[in-house]
């Protein structure tokens, strides 16, 4: 029974290994430089270049303000 749960522990740990590995790398893109030209600009650049589209995101903000919330239930 203990050779059992040493080889299913040792799939569990490989497995992690494995996943940990194949992980892709890299940063954040959001940096204390990127907040702070947020702040100062309103804006922010994704990497790849394209900037946001600032009347899609205050139509989604309108959206999101409108909507009605259902009241908790009473248990």
């Amino acid at each position: 029974m203990g050779g059992l749960f040493l080889a299913l522990a040792l799939v569990v740990i490989l497995g992690g290994w494995r996943a940990f590995k194949e992980a892709p790398r890299g940063g954040s893109t959001l940096d204390d430089d990127a907040i702070r030209r947020i702040e100062g600009e309103g804006l922010f650049v994704p990497p790849h270049g394209e900037a946001l589209d600032l009347d899609q995101i205050r139509e989604e903000e309108e959206e999101f303000w409108e909507e009605t919330w259902d009241e908790p239930e009473q248990f």
